[in-house]
């Protein structure tokens, strides 16, 4: 218990209690749940994404392809959509397709940053700039509007359980998957052991390009859950849509607690990392802060986050190598 409370994930969830705090006396709108829900449902796919990140991170790597292939999803879906029947099918088939394209594309990743030995941030931005641009030019920069979608997946975009929007629901499944996932199975101590030292991991008999691999494929699949969350709630599929998205994603992850370099990091710290996100935005906009400012705002708390981290992690170095030698 006292670990928890002076952990990187406590301090989060003080600064989201002050600053709603500070955000009711702005604007009495901002408590309300419906607005609270809003918040919730307006960075379900940021949420889903930095579910994913915060796995790549773990492990020492970074994908900022994300935003890409969670586009590249959106518009087969938009596509695919065209095609497929007005039935309770479509939906099966929908969480069919765009896992599995999400999978193939971020396996694609995987592969080459495992059995290549490229670095993680060459491969993804060689990945972020292909997709994008295959997107264009596939799409042309055009919107695929619902007039293109079957009504039975704009009824499921609209459907609620218990009052809660099934976006909402789809981040928290996502969330308590992985969460699963890391506590409860072998792959999930997998990759905590390879974040923590991978030299000891590998000496020890875990599969480096496997777990590699699984990290990756599973961002990809969780960017197909994703891209049905964007697809629903804008209703739409915008090509330029979620350009620059993958910074806030990283952002989500550094900000609940993760450690940049790897090694550390928690899917409820990544939750609270989002909240605090989509709180400051929303706040901004309640202030009526110009949308310029928003992005001046937000990237400064990103620049911070992120440095803050890192002298963190060197001090914490420092301190280890004293240990060592003082032993």
């Amino acid at each position: 218990m006292k670990a928890f409370l002076k952990s990187k994930e406590m301090s989060v969830a003080v600064i989201i209690l002050l600053l709603c705090i500070i955000l009711a006396f702005i604007s009495p709108v901002f408590l309300t749940a419906d607005n609270l829900l809003d918040v919730v449902k307006g960075n379900a796919v940021l949420g889903i994404l930095a579910i994913g990140m915060t796995l790549v991170i773990i492990t020492g790597g970074i994908d900022v392809s994300v935003a890409a292939v969670t586009s590249a999803v959106c518009v087969v879906l938009g596509k695919t959509m065209m095609f497929l029947p007005d039935s309770p099918l479509t939906i099966v088939l929908i969480f069919v397709i765009a896992p599995l394209f999400g999978v193939l594309l971020g396996s694609i990743n995987g592969i080459l940053v495992a059995k290549i030995q490229i670095p993680a941030i060459v491969v993804t931005l060689g990945m972020m700039s292909i997709i994008n641009g295959l997107v264009l030019y596939i799409t042309n920069g055009q919107y695929l509007n619902s007039s293109n979608f079957p009504t039975v997946f704009l009824k499921f975009s609209n459907f609620s359980v218990f009052g809660i929007s099934i976006i909402i629901w789809l981040f928290i499944i996502t969330a308590a998957l992985t969460w699963y996932i890391l506590k409860y199975t072998l792959i999930g101590r997998e990759v905590m052991a390879i974040g923590g030292n991978k030299e000891s991991a590998v000496r020890v008999g875990i599969n480096y390009s496997k777990v590699q691999i699984f990290v990756f494929s599973y961002m990809g699949f969780l960017a197909g859950i994703a891209a049905i969350a964007q697809t629903s709630y804008t209703k739409a599929v915008d090509p330029n849509g979620m350009l620059g998205l993958e910074l806030m994603v990283i952002a989500a992850v550094v900000l609940g607690g993760a450690n940049i370099m790897g090694g550390r990091g928690t899917i409820f710290g990544t939750i609270l990392g989002v909240l605090l996100l989509g709180i400051i935005q929303n706040g901004l906009i309640l202030a009526k802060i110009d949308t310029f400012w928003q992005k001046v705002f937000t990237g400064a708390i990103i620049l911070i986050a992120v440095s803050y981290d890192h002298i963190q992690y060197k001090r914490s170095q420092k301190q280890l190598s004293k240990i060592e030698v003082e032993a």
